[in-house]
């Protein structure tokens, strides 16, 4: 099957009624897709449930009436599995596998397990890095898909480190053996369907391909938002720039916000910028007279201030970049780790943005390079051009229609 094939655009197949089990990690990044799926089989008149080790997390993204079934596991910010943030590379792959990723997929295991016995899905539809979610379902012979939201695991991101690779082939499969999964699968990657919540036009031309795998788009749906944001501090008559390190980045952004504070003091003649800072690292008064084009805030409605961005300063997360993206905002991207660097290449080899190094870059270097993207028209052409690829994938219509199909294709259930 061809890139452009896989991700046209399904319409829906079923008049059945079908229940879907969403299995996710704690994490924001990748709860969110799998939310605006949710949304969508329950406009179809399906029911879904979830299994995390974080169920108020869900409830607060997915809405407080979500079944949530509750699992084992480490949850970021709680103390377990916290990695010292100097970490970088392959030292600080093995540290999320090793201390977060393999331990939560064991732990939640039992967790899932249960789940699946309440709830009785058709089918379970595991994040990526929910790796329980698979094997279980594997091991209990149920169809499953893999929510992949992270566009980084469609390239071949190990092929130049081999003892990498085999270091990680070796700890899924002590993982298989300790859930008791008697399959032969990546849990990475589900035999029956891979969600990519991405296109090959922002993979690139190397993109993973597979007759299970469906490039979907991203699934950006509408989602709580703070209130109090100064919607009035805008002048829609100058350019806006927004600053963000995602949720999981406070321990290693203080050196870099400052710096984008300064490049944004030094720009403000000609553009105003709203930096996120959870952890106010900042200080100062946010937006006060003496940071006049600079607002200060510790988080923002992204989605409805992405409609009024003109460029997006971040570090790389799938899912900053896929919302800017989805609103054809080019970007300057400083990753940190983990997927990052990958996706901040492929921002790059689209040309929908300029990367900088998160750790040595200066006032100076980052004010250039958002003048860049702000005036140079190849960026925001090509950020249009994958706008314009996410959305004819489908997004979350796409997503379910790909679900039901393979619920459709299941077989009977079985008492487990």
């Amino acid at each position: 099957m061809s890139p452009s094939s896989a991700s046209s655009t399904p319409t829906p197949v079923s008049t059945s009624t079908f229940r879907f089990l969403f299995v996710v990690p704690p994490l924001v990044g990748h709860i969110n897709p799998a939310v605006g799926v949710a949304a969508e089989l329950a406009a179809r008149g399906h029911e879904s449930a979830w299994a995390c080790a974080d169920p108020e997390l869900v409830r607060r993204l997915a809405g407080a009436d979500a079944a949530v079934f509750p699992c084992a596991g480490p949850v970021p910010g709680s103390g377990e599995g916290v990695r010292p943030p100097e970490l970088r590379g392959p030292e600080a792959l093995k540290f999320l596998w090793e201390r977060f990723l393999a331990p939560l997929a064991e732990e939640m295991a039992p967790g899932v397990a249960a789940a699946v016995r309440e709830f009785a899905p058709d089918v379970v539809v595991a994040d990526q890095q929910a790796l329980a979610g698979g094997l279980v379902a594997e091991r209990l012979g149920l169809p499953w898909a893999t929510s992949a939201t992270t566009s980084a695991e469609f390239t071949d991101v190990l092929s130049g480190m081999p003892k990498v690779e085999e270091w990680l082939d070796e700890l899924l499969a002590g993982l298989r053996d300790r859930i008791g999964s008697t399959g032969t699968a990546d849990p990475r990657f589900s035999p029956h369907l891979v969600l990519a919540f991405s296109t090959p036009e922002f993979v690139g031309p190397e993109a993973r391909t597979g007759e299970q795998i469906r490039y979907v788009g991203p699934s950006v749906a509408d989602r709580p938002a703070p209130d109090g944001f100064l919607w009035d501090w805008l002048d829609p008559a100058r350019p806006t720039v927004l600053v963000t390190l995602g949720t999981a980045n406070t321990d290693v952004g203080a050196r870099f916000l400052s710096e984008c504070q300064a490049a944004a003091r030094e720009l403000a003649d000609r553009m105003q910028t709203v930096i996120v800072d959870p952890a106010s690292v900042l200080g100062g008064t946010p937006g006060g007279e003496d940071d006049k084009g600079v607002l200060i805030v510790p988080s923002v409605p992204q989605l409805p201030l992405l409609e009024r961005v003109d460029a997006v300063v971040c570090h790389a997360g799938h899912n900053t970049v896929c919302e800017a993206l989805w609103h054809g905002v080019p970007l300057v991207v400083a990753p940190i780790r983990d997927d990052q660097p990958v996706v901040a290449g492929q921002v790059v080899a689209a040309g929908a943005g300029i990367r900088v190094r998160f750790g040595r870059v200066t006032a100076p270097k980052l004010g250039a390079a958002i003048d860049a993207v702000l005036h140079e028209p190849g960026y925001r052409f090509a950020a249009g051009r994958i706008r314009t690829a996410f959305r004819a994938a489908g997004g979350a219509s796409a997503a379910a229609t790909h679900l039901e199909q393979l619920a459709i294709g299941a077989p009977a259930k079985e008492t487990v």
